[in-house]
């Protein structure tokens, strides 16, 4: 069922859900671990997940709780990119379509072989209109499709509900991802899938802060949030992880603050990143114009290996 209600209706329904399912998320959120299995954990996504400060917040706080864990984190997330296959008309001005992972996942999986997959889609997918049944279906479609293909090659997968769209940029497409969120939350208890929400949790964050400063913001062009919002989505999914007592801090200078070279590993940590996610879409290829061309996979692998080596020696000295 759609939400298209009157306004009255609206700020009550608003209500009841930024307070009761932030809660039941939260709850939910602090029964999955990695499995020790676990070696390569691979994100998709947009450019949200593309641009990959949550990923180099999630890896960085993991890796200094727990040094030991031999894991390799890497980020493949392209920019304009959906699940759904869908695309507007006159996208980037009519210079190219968005890219549809249907068109790139077989290779990514076969270079990759990732042990654990998070999924984060939703953000394009409803492609910046109001809310369509047809539209939905296709998002629907591409997420059943994925999780298929996660369970072919015998990974995990974690599911990530879509960030907030701000609704003072667009009530209408704020809706579409309240209603997408919902439906991929739903598949916790129709499927047993392993979904981590960080949509409503963002949501009521910026609707307090909203509350205080009336200018206040997570994503200045509504779609693509700062430090702050990013941290909001690593928080979440930390939770999700087990790291409970990610809930008291306030940002993630915070959270690193009991790490004598917390901020320093998360540098390297994301220089490491970078450098890996443009060579792995180079290797694996994509349809998406205008992205800065990764090195060779050899020689970002050896660039990897070399930062790996001083992460290590500063986890030592934790």
């Amino acid at each position: 069922m759609f939400y298209t209600k009157t306004p009255m209706m609206n700020r009550v329904a608003l209500v009841f859900l930024l307070f009761i399912i932030p809660s039941l998320s939260a709850f939910s959120q602090s029964e999955y671990a990695i499995p020790e299995d676990v070696r390569r954990i691979v994100f998709l996504g947009n450019s949200i997940t593309y641009s990959g400060q949550y990923i180099s917040y999630i890896e960085s706080y993991f890796r200094l709780k727990h040094p030991e864990r031999e894991i390799e984190w890497i980020n493949v997330g392209l920019p304009s990119e959906t699940v759904s296959g869908l695309s507007e008309d006159n996208h980037a001005g009519g210079a190219f379509l968005r890219p549809d992972l249907h068109e790139r996942l077989d290779r990514v999986f076969e270079q990759l072989k990732p042990d654990l997959v998070f999924v984060n889609y939703g953000m394009n997918d409803g492609i910046y209109l109001p809310l369509d049944e047809v539209r939905f279906q296709k998002y629907k479609d591409g997420i059943d499709w994925l999780d298929a293909k996660i369970s072919e090659i015998g990974a995990h997968a974690i599911f990530v509900t879509p960030p907030i769209f701000d609704p003072l940029k667009g009530a209408a497409y704020a809706n579409v991802l309240d209603n997408y969120s919902d439906w991929l939350v739903s598949r916790r208890y129709t499927d047993e899938w392993k979904v981590l929400d960080i949509h409503w949790p963002m949501r009521k964050y910026l609707e307090d802060q909203r509350g205080l400063d009336s200018a206040f913001y997570l994503a200045k062009d509504g779609v693509h949030p700062g430090e702050v919002g990013h941290w909001l989505m690593a928080k979440e999914i930390l939770l999700g992880l087990g790291e409970s007592e990610v809930k008291d801090f306030a940002d993630i200078h915070e959270a690193f603050a009991s790490f004598a070279n917390g901020e320093s590993i998360l540098s390297l940590i994301a220089m490491r990143q970078a450098i890996l996610r443009d060579a792995w879409l180079r290797s694996t290829g994509h349809l998406r114009p205008g992205l800065n061309e990764g090195i060779p996979l050899d020689e970002a692998q050896e660039k990897a290996k070399e930062i790996a080596e001083q992460i290590k020696v500063l986890l030592k000295s934790n």
